[in-house]
């Protein structure tokens, strides 16, 4: 598909054209020339902005996104493992304060529900 309008562009990404204007002026997809008046785009500018959006879920900034968008024409695979290996730091540092918070939220739950004088402990916890 190509000839997208911005518009176009966005519903095929999935994204609002607020949304690939924002990552237009982050440098992240290129800015056509206008032809006839209208910027037209094609499926390398979905596919890009489809790239974003997948390594922003997967936690990475759009400082990084903008990083590994630039590795990528240089094959520069040991910087790329290397981001993705932070990156996986990152997520196993996540992962483990979740499952700190779930099980104080667990035990308040607990709390909770054993007693039925005074405050509960979930609100007097968040207080």
């Amino acid at each position: 598909m190509s000839d997208l309008t911005i518009g176009a562009l966005a519903r095929e990404a999935g994204v609002g054209v607020e949304t690939v204007r924002f990552y237009q002026r982050r440098g992240l997809v290129a800015e056509p020339p206008r032809a006839g008046g209208i910027r037209r785009y094609d499926d390398r500018d979905v596919q890009r902005i489809r790239f974003v959006r997948k390594a922003q879920a997967a936690g990475f900034t759009l400082a990084e996104i903008g990083e590994l968008i630039a590795l990528d024409t240089t094959h520069d695979r040991p910087r790329v493992r290397a981001m993705a290996r932070e990156r996986i730091t990152a997520l196993d540092r996540k992962i483990a304060e979740l499952g700190e918070a779930r099980a104080a939220l667990a035990r308040l739950a607990r709390e909770c529900g054993e007693g039925r004088d005074g405050p509960c402990p979930i609100i007097t916890s968040f207080a």
